[in-house]
């Protein structure tokens, strides 16, 4: 016979977890969860912000390297498209400017260029989350000229 015998209980003997302690585990992640949540998100919204100046930035040299090769900035019409492929009219154009197609800002929209500007040269900018002038936080025009 065999001398090892199980008693009736093992099949629920020690191993494992209780319901109780899995629900408490379980609490604890959500309290964490929620400390932590609302300041990860609300880094999402100035990274996207960050994320816009910095595409201004770069555009901005592409169009400086524009200006010492022909003289001059793209006109509106020819707008940024004119940094990929070359406008009629334009023998020093020595592009593409850019090594990727012209991105859109982080809510998925095109920067708007104008030339001559109000501001300056020129004028590149996005409305932020919102797509309208003015705003504040992530809704806060992100613009060339500050």
């Amino acid at each position: 016979m065999n001398s090892i015998q199980k008693s009736p209980n093992s099949r629920y003997g020690k191993a494992g977890f209780t319901l109780i302690e899995l629900l408490v585990v379980v609490i604890i992640i959500g309290l964490l969860a929620s400390l932590v949540a609302p300041k990860f998100f609300g880094k999402l919204g100035t990274s996207r912000q960050k994320t816009a100046k910095a595409q201004i930035e770069l555009l901005g040299q592409a169009l400086d390297e524009f200006r010492l090769d022909n003289g001059r900035y793209p006109t509106s019409e020819e707008g940024l498209e004119a940094l990929r492929t070359k406008p009629s009219g334009l023998p020093n154009w020595a592009g593409p400017y850019l090594p990727k197609p012209i991105p859109k800002d982080p809510w998925g929209r095109d920067y708007i260029y104008r030339s001559p500007g109000e501001h300056g040269d020129y004028d590149l900018f996005s409305y932020g989350r919102d797509g309208q002038e003015g705003g504040e936080g992530e809704d806060a025009d992100v613009v060339s000229w500050k």
